[in-house]
């Protein structure tokens, strides 16, 4: 179950009705998956895209999204630290991102146009999505692993579109588990 805290304001959200609540009144949708079978260890992207087949087929008529894949990110992933500061500083994208996790865990800081900015760690199970247009920033936690089931309306709105402000700074890189609660840095 993810994880949402607003750092300015010292609250964490720990319960799915709380946290799905709070993330909707900011406009990021939030929902649990849970698999009707067991995925095989080691099961090939197919055969995972298979198994949460009805659950994508939905989401691609509801939101028009054309095509699904996986990502499976760790901490061998060639160029990793290059990968991922394309997506740690704050941008947008001109289509929405919709993540899956399947495994693993990592952390969208999302910075609404009207309120603080909320960190939401995800972890397996845990589906959301963030609509076109919305600032956020995504890293990984301690582990630098996740797997992720994506979805597109078309690939090239994946591209971020960087904002320049400098929001992502005195945020933590990487999130710290549940039992950590002030995820934002002192500025020095």
């Amino acid at each position: 179950m993810a994880v949402v805290r607003i750092p300015d304001q010292d609250k964490t959200l720990t319960s799915f009705e709380e946290a799905r609540d709070f993330l909707k009144s900011i406009n990021i949708d939030y929902e649990i998956w849970r698999a009707e079978r067991p995925i095989a260890e080691g099961a090939t992207d197919s055969e995972i895209l298979d198994v949460y087949s009805a659950e994508i087929d939905k989401l691609k008529q509801e939101g028009g999204y054309a095509t699904a894949d996986i990502i499976n990110i760790v901490p061998e992933t060639p160029n990793l630290d290059t990968m991922l500061n394309k997506f740690n500083k704050e941008h947008a994208h001109d289509e929405d991102e919709i993540r899956f996790c399947i495994e693993g865990s990592g952390v969208f800081h999302i910075h609404p146009a009207n309120g603080p900015i909320v960190s939401i760690e995800v972890g397996a199970g845990d589906l959301i999505r963030v609509p076109r247009g919305t600032h956020h920033w995504f890293d990984l936690c301690e582990t630098r692993r996740i797997k992720c089931i994506r979805l597109f309306q078309d690939t090239a709105g994946w591209t971020p579109l960087y904002t320049g402000t400098g929001a992502e700074q005195g945020y933590m890189p990487v999130c710290m588990g549940p039992a950590f609660i002030a995820p934002k840095l002192q500025n020095v």
